[in-house]
């Protein structure tokens, strides 16, 4: 890997976010309403505050944490855009972001974990951002499409270089990679979160409140273009640092692979029965107010046996509940084999 210097920092703290059974799904009238800014418990059974919504300073996404490390890594579909945090010959942890996202979606997570033991690493997925030349067209032999073959192949590799087992977080579509990842090695994986993960298979939209229904009309380009054009119009509100970055990161991601993005997710997996007998423990992570309703993450958490965090955010609590998620993750990690924990 190459390592340009980086600069700037981020704070850290802590929140933990609600942990709900996953023993039950949640009935619609059980579904949690409270601010974005009040308090919440930790696993311990004691209140403490960290950074959310609606205390978060205008964070300019462009500058990483103090300490991180930006690469590039040489994955199966060519040069994936890295950012590292922490000593590297600690436990292991890696962070995949969603389609239309980046590795900087994590940077208020990066400080937290790597402070307490971890190796992190977030990467820019083939075709998104600064990975934007990887692609199908560099694989052995070239193919015309991004696929799922394409994104778990360039997970793997990554877990491949350097000790495992990894804690590996999926986030959005990336959700999915992961689980397919872990089908396939399941001997890399130390523990699994999903974030926002898309909780039902086959054509993984329909459950998308309000406007699901869309998605058996619109085709994946279609689909595509009405996904990019809601972002850019800032329909779910994020700061004008964020929205500012969020643009330009559009001007490197190529529309192509958001297309392809959008066609597999209509035929999302089913990896239940994989995910329950699965020898690692694992989290489901999501906003109270996702893209997908509460109920179907519930359902989703108890049939995989997973614990289930819900966060006072929509879709991205890497982004707008940090702290909360990175306490999670801590405790996920902490449930682990003694053997992925710090050193």
């Amino acid at each position: 890997m190459s390592s340009p210097p980086s600069a700037g920092a981020a704070p850290g703290a802590d929140l933990p976010g609600r942990d709900l059974p996953a023993s039950a799904a949640l009935p619609a009238a059980a579904l949690p309403t409270e601010d974005p800014s009040s308090k919440d418990q930790s696993p311990e059974g004691q209140s403490s505050e960290g950074r959310t919504t609606a205390n978060l300073a205008d964070v300019d996404w462009r500058i990483l944490p103090a300490g991180a490390v930006r690469s590039f890594f040489a994955a199966p579909s060519g040069s994936l855009a890295v950012v590292s945090l922490g000593d590297a010959a600690h436990p292991r942890v890696v962070l995949a972001p969603g389609v239309t996202g980046s590795k900087e979606d994590f940077t208020l997570v990066l400080p937290t974990l790597a402070a307490a033991g971890f190796h992190v690493t977030s990467y820019d997925l083939a075709g998104q951002f600064e990975s934007t030349h990887a692609g199908p067209e560099r694989l052995v032999p070239p193919r015309r499409h991004y696929d799922y073959d394409l994104f778990v192949a360039d997970l793997l590799a990554l877990l491949e270089d350097g000790p495992g087992p990894v804690h590996v977080l999926g986030y959005s579509f990336a959700a999915t990679v992961a689980q397919l990842a872990l089908a396939r090695r399941p001997e890399l994986f130390a523990s699994l979160a999903l974030l926002s993960c898309p909780p039902r298979s086959g054509q993984a939209f329909r459950g998308v409140s309000r406007i699901g229904w869309l998605s058996t009309v619109l085709g994946a380009r279609a689909g595509a273009r009405l996904m990019v054009w809601g972002i850019r119009r800032n329909f779910t509100q994020v700061t004008a640092a964020r929205l500012r970055f969020v643009n330009e990161r559009f001007e490197l991601t190529r529309h192509r692979s958001i297309i392809d993005v959008m066609r597999l997710m209509k035929k999302t997996p089913d990896l239940v029965r994989m995910l329950a007998a699965a020898p690692i423990p694992l989290l489901v992570a999501v906003g109270e107010h996702d893209l997908w309703p509460l109920p179907l993450h519930a359902e989703f958490a108890n049939r995989i046996g997973a614990r289930l965090a819900v966060y006072p955010a929509g879709h991205s609590p890497c982004e707008t509940t940090p702290d909360a998620l990175a306490r999670d993750l801590l405790a996920l990690y902490a449930s682990a084999p003694l053997s992925s924990g710090p050193t």
